[in-house]
């Protein structure tokens, strides 16, 4: 199997004093924020994953998220060119550009000059991005399917053609040739994660595109998800393999699952309760009236997994620690307690890469290094020597 590591790079202090009727001020003003925490920040997190690299993984993820302490990687391309100049054998994944939001000849172009700058180690991510990033950026909820298959028709045109022009709804280019040019043929692969979108399953399975089964969802529905998504691959004469699925899990390693849960947990309440949904419409209905998914998305769903997933989806600000010691996607525990864990979902899921997080809380970076060390000594060596022959839900 492949192993990734994952990271939000959030901003480090915790700000749950700044909560008002139990919601983090947004927008959260400048005086908030300290230029010396941040530099400290980007250069710590630079370390971790040279030390990643050092210790055998086979790459980094990282996203795009705006003004919010969520993340301070608002333009992952700028960190992924960062990395590319202390890694020297991982992959580097962006996960991803928001194509709704941004030119795509820019991203064409960064993204290429980026596949130079790694050698030919990109992996070039594509989301949607949340409800908080198209308000920011003044971009119609409405209008984000439709530009986000626009910027992709783009970016792959300037990938691929000598020269091209392309006349469409939202951009438009006349013979356009970019320069410099991707290493990898045709184009650096493209991963996409799904949260819930049934539209994104039947655009990565139209396009060959490997996906992540959701960001937040229960097993029984990232399971549904992925008999989805091979159905969809099935219409186009494909059939789903372990490479096109990837395996989100959050992990942390401790001498039991109580302990576990007794030093991550309140780094994890954090996350859910503080940092998850900061400035973003995060209720399904919502975001049906405003036109960001339509009324059938969830057709993926299964019914009796239904009422579970929603629960999840809408109640993170009410999580509880006796919610995290039910979750099965925080692999927490013992270090045979997280290989088994880790194993079993890449299993249960069909995938053979598994996309770990070990600090979405903005836990203290001590505590971040301790847990790639240990599980670099622990738990890597036995998930790089399983391999997930097939997709059984397919």
């Amino acid at each position: 199997m492949r192993v990734f590591g994952f990271d939000l790079l959030a901003y480090p202090e915790h700000m749950d004093h700044l909560k008002v009727d139990g919601e983090l001020l947004y927008p959260l003003p400048k005086q908030y924020f300290h230029p010396e925490v941040a530099i400290q920040n980007y250069q710590e997190h630079l370390d971790a994953w040279a030390l990643m690299e050092e210790i055998g993984f086979d790459g980094i993820g990282f996203n795009e998220h705006h003004t919010s302490p969520y993340g301070l990687m608002t333009s992952p391309n700028l960190m992924a060119a960062a990395a590319s100049q202390r890694l020297q054998r991982m992959k580097i994944l962006i996960y991803g550009n928001l194509l709704p939001i941004h030119e795509p000849l820019r991203l064409a172009e960064e993204l290429a000059m980026l596949d130079c700058l790694t050698g030919g180690r990109l992996i070039s991510g594509f989301a949607r991005g949340i409800p908080r990033e198209h308000m920011v950026y003044n971009v119609s909820l409405a209008e984000s399917r439709d530009r986000f298959e626009e910027a992709w028709e783009i970016i792959k045109l300037a990938w691929t053609e000598e020269v091209f022009s392309y006349q469409g709804k939202y951009w438009s280019y006349k013979d356009v040739a970019i320069w410099p040019r991707p290493v990898q043929q045709p184009y650096p692969p493209v991963w996409v994660p799904v949260t819930t979108s049934q539209e994104t399953l039947e655009w990565a399975a139209r396009e060959k595109i490997p996906i992540t089964p959701g960001a937040v969802a229960t097993l029984g529905a990232r399971q549904d998800m992925v008999r989805y998504y091979a159905a969809c691959i099935a219409k186009h004469g494909r059939t789903l393999t372990p490479d096109h699925l990837i395996a989100g899990a959050n992990v942390y390693i401790a001498d039991s699952r109580e302990q576990a849960l007794k030093e991550a947990g309140p780094y994890m309440l954090y996350f859910f309760q503080t940092l998850f949904s900061h400035g973003n419409i995060y209720q399904v209905g919502r975001q049906r009236e405003s036109g960001y998914v339509r009324e059938d998305n969830l057709g993926w769903l299964r019914p009796e997994h239904r009422e579970e997933f929603l629960r999840t989806l809408q109640g993170f600000r009410r999580v509880t620690m006796e919610d995290l010691a039910r979750n099965e996607r925080l692999c927490w525990g013992t270090p045979e307690q997280v290989r088994e864990a880790l194993i079993g979902l890449a299993e249960a899921l069909g995938s053979n890469t598994v996309l770990v997080q070990f600090n979405q809380g903005a836990m203290p970076h001590e505590m971040f290094v301790n847990q790639i060390k240990r599980f670099g000594e622990e738990i890597l060596p036995a998930i790089k020597q399983h391999e997930v022959t097939k997709v059984a839900l397919a």
